[in-house]
């Protein structure tokens, strides 16, 4: 099973009040590294089989139709081999 992931960012002309919120805050928690924030969402599909380029076309529109709003936001598409959770929990193991 495959796993592919959709990175969804609002496009750079749009504001964005929660990465603001959180640049905000930031140094108020003492990070004072960080410069700006964009907040976005990601989505982590699972397809059954391989990853062909007809199946990354077909994430595409779903992606463009039902994930994001092309109007303010941009999105990405890559196949990932674990996702952030399987990570998270590998990481907590060792």
């Amino acid at each position: 099973m495959a796993r592919v992931v959709v990175d969804v960012m609002p496009k750079p002309e749009i504001l964005d009040p929660q990465g603001k919120a959180v640049l905000g805050a930031l140094p108020r928690l003492g990070f004072d590294l960080v410069t700006d924030v964009r907040q976005g969402k990601r989505f982590e599909l699972q397809v059954d089989g391989e990853i062909t380029d007809a199946v990354l076309a077909e994430i595409e529109k779903v992606a463009g139709t039902l994930l994001s709003n092309p109007v303010i936001e941009d999105f990405e598409v890559h196949v990932e081999e674990h996702s952030v959770a399987e990570v998270a929990h590998e990481a907590g193991r060792a």
